[in-house]
């Protein structure tokens, strides 16, 4: 399962009206590191298939959710987990810092 490209009018009805918990990645197109991070979510996308929804959301072209969630630095992962933030990754991380996000999430 790929990722899902959500913007800021889906993000209510794709990440917090989701059943199942959510990893949103917050990225630019400017920013390295998360051209470095994209493959390493897209693999987990596949691995916890089912389980968790992954989602991208372009912070260039939609500014105010990341606003909403006070994202300042890229790349941000927020998990959300019934409509609520419950875990929170700041700049570049390493896959095991997020395998350890996700399963403490599920």
């Amino acid at each position: 399962m790929a990722t899902i490209d959500v913007t800021d009018s889906t993000f209510e009805a794709t990440v917090l009206k989701s059943d199942k918990p959510v990893l949103v990645d917050f990225w630019a197109d400017w920013c390295g590191p998360c051209k470095q991070l994209s493959p390493v979510v897209e693999e987990l996308s596949d691995k916890y298939e089912g389980q968790m929804v992954f989602a991208k959301i372009d912070t260039n072209a939609n500014t105010a959710t990341p606003m909403n969630y006070q994202v300042m630095a890229l790349p941000t992962l927020l998990v959300f987990k019934d409509g609520q933030v419950v875990n929170q990754i700041t700049g570049a991380t390493t896959k095991a810092k997020l395998v350890q996000a996700i399963e403490g999430s599920l």
